[in-house]
């Protein structure tokens, strides 16, 4: 049988951005500026594509980052909001860190 095309083979490649500003990216695009769990994974693997494959690992981390990183706060749903999970946002004191549109990794100074 026949190869597939090449670009078929090839792996979308990683995004450089950490996992904090991933979250970050999908709740300062979402109307509110707040999202669910499930909603910052649909961004990312809809945003991504090197994310849309694999899910176990990715998500593990984005659940990590969330519950450790203090820039993201979890803010309960309203009453008249039915749905599954709390909603994240980002704390306003770390809005700093993404102006500008800036979600690059950091380079690490030496």
């Amino acid at each position: 049988p026949a190869l597939p095309p090449q670009q078929e083979c090839l792996r979308p490649a990683r995004p450089p951005y950490s996992y904090s500003a991933l979250i970050a990216m999908a709740i300062h695009s979402a109307p509110g500026r707040r999202r669910t769990l499930s909603q910052i994974y649909q961004y990312v693997a809809e945003n991504f594509p090197f994310y849309k494959k694999s899910k176990a690992g990715w998500q593990n981390s984005i659940r990590h980052n969330l519950s450790l990183n203090d820039c993201f706060k979890k803010v309960p749903r309203d009453e008249d909001d039915p749905g599954k999970g709390n909603y994240w946002t980002l704390d306003p004191n770390c809005e700093k860190m993404f102006d500008n549109g800036n979600f690059r990794r950091r380079r690490k100074r030496r």
